[in-house]
């Protein structure tokens, strides 16, 4: 039994949920606005300040989807209200990060630079102190879309389990192994 869709999302005050007859939900705040498109099997309504999910049934799929659909829309209102955001460090001799508008462009030891392109619905900047690793700050209302291109620059290097070198996030903690025992 789904104890997360059972749970009621508060709403903050500046915040307007709005469900189309298509059961799509719309989500403004102060931040911006997001839409999502929901089954038709679950009900949302608004009651006394808070979004309600109901499910028609015990099914394992009305079930499941009862669960997601409160999570995701819980997502939705914490991101127009209060935004969410990652923070990614590049850890390593010589890699460097700088960005240009919503161009990001990363040196981490390969014979080229790479540049990624970032959404403009996220805000991208970076910083470069003297003895600190460089780092990559991602802020946006989407958390899904947040969460998709950090895993996407993320990947470009990852932390390896030797040295430690790579991208990874600011709160990772990367497990190193023991390398090759010396000879005799």
């Amino acid at each position: 039994m789904s104890r997360i869709g059972k749970n009621p999302i508060k709403l903050a005050s500046g915040i307007t949920v709005s469900v189309s007859p298509a059961n799509e939900v719309t989500v403004k705040g102060p931040k911006g606005e997001l839409k999502r498109t929901i089954d038709r099997d679950i009900k949302v309504e608004v009651k006394e300040g808070e979004l309600v999910l109901t499910r028609p049934t015990e099914q394992i799929r009305h079930r499941a989807l009862h669960g997601l659909y409160r999570a995701l829309l819980a997502n939705m209102v914490k991101g127009v209200s209060e935004g969410f955001s990652k923070q990614l460090e590049l850890v390593g001799v010589g890699y460097k990060a700088t960005h240009q508008g919503q161009l990001l462009d990363l040196s981490l030891g390969y014979s080229h630079n790479i540049v990624v392109e970032i959404p403009k619905e996220l805000k991208v900047n970076t910083v470069t102190e003297k003895g600190q690793n460089p780092k990559i700050q991602l802020e946006g209302i989407d958390n899904q879309l947040l969460g998709q291109v950090a895993a996407k620059i993320r990947s470009l290097r990852k932390p390896e389990p030797y040295k430690g070198k790579g991208v990874r996030y600011s709160d990772e903690v990367v497990r190193k192994k023991a390398g090759k025992s010396a000879g005799k």
